[in-house]
């Protein structure tokens, strides 16, 4: 299944309210939802799709598409991975350019397909890694590296603050791109987090495993969070959001967590559904 922009997008643009958008090469982009996504977060997906298209790019969702194998690599079981790298490879071997709104699959991806496919000791699902690797972009890599773009005609009436995840941090190394493109958003107030950089105490398993640690972690990111008075909170990662929000959602604080691709695609028009 695929989505395209109409050839009449600069007047839907100009019709839409929507401001200064800089339409680069349209480029064929195929949507690694991710499994937790597509399960508990399918705007997400949808948000991704709005944006992209917005700015005047094809957007593919390929069906066969399942799991990066991260969860059973993290736990351990990383011979039950396998099955899933392969796979992985095997659906997007013919992609041009392949957007994850996700920074922990992307590094899963960068960071263990490379180890997996050498522990296989199959050359030809290694050389299949190596030509996947740079076709591989988180959300916000996508629209600032590989696209060019920071102001994509969003509009979001609400004060943000904004929760770097540890992968956007430590592994795939985002720095400022989620806050430039929040910066550009019209109507939004962008708030400081204080002690940004400090996990949120999720960590897949790791919040199952060590409950109490993961529920002092989470206590002091909702001191933070609270501490800023913004109405939503957003990251690169909904699986941060989904352990940040519960905690909030549990002391009934009525601040939202949204994924940064909710509020990019966010217009005049109202938020996706």
């Amino acid at each position: 299944m695929a989505w395209a922009l109409v050839p009449a997008a600069p007047r839907l643009i100009s019709a839409l309210g929507l401001r200064r958008l800089v339409l680069s090469r349209p480029v064929h982009i195929s949507l690694f939802i991710t499994c937790y996504n597509d399960t508990l977060f399918p705007r997400t997906g949808r948000a991704v799709v709005a944006v992209l298209e917005r700015l005047g790019h094809t957007i593919e969702f390929r069906q066969a598409q399942t799991c990066c194998g991260q969860m059973h690599y993290n736990t351990g079981y990383q011979a039950e991975a396998m099955p899933l790298m392969r796979h992985f490879l095997e659906v997007f071997r013919d992609d041009e350019t392949i957007c994850i709104p996700s920074s922990s699959c992307v590094a899963m991806i960068r960071d263990h397909y490379p180890k997996m496919a050498a522990a296989s000791g199959d050359s030809a699902v290694a050389r299949a890694v190596e030509k996947l690797l740079p076709r591989i972009f988180e959300f916000s890599e996508l629209l600032v590296d590989k696209l060019g773009v920071i102001d994509v005609g969003a509009f979001f009436p609400h004060s943000v603050t904004l929760h770097p995840s540890c992968h956007s941090l430590r592994s795939l190394h985002l720095g400022d791109k989620p806050e430039r493109l929040l910066k550009q958003v019209r109507g939004l107030t962008l708030i400081d987090l204080p002690e940004a950089t400090e996990c949120c105490g999720f960590g897949g398993t790791f919040a199952i495993k060590n409950v109490e640690v993961s529920a002092a972690m989470l206590s002091d990111k909702l001191r933070c969070v609270l501490g800023t008075r913004a109405e939503v909170c957003t990251a690169a990662d909904n699986s941060c959001l989904m352990h940040i929000w519960g905690g909030l959602s549990r002391q009934r604080t009525g601040v939202r967590c949204l994924h940064l691709a909710e509020i990019l695609a966010s217009t005049e028009a109202g938020e996706v559904s």
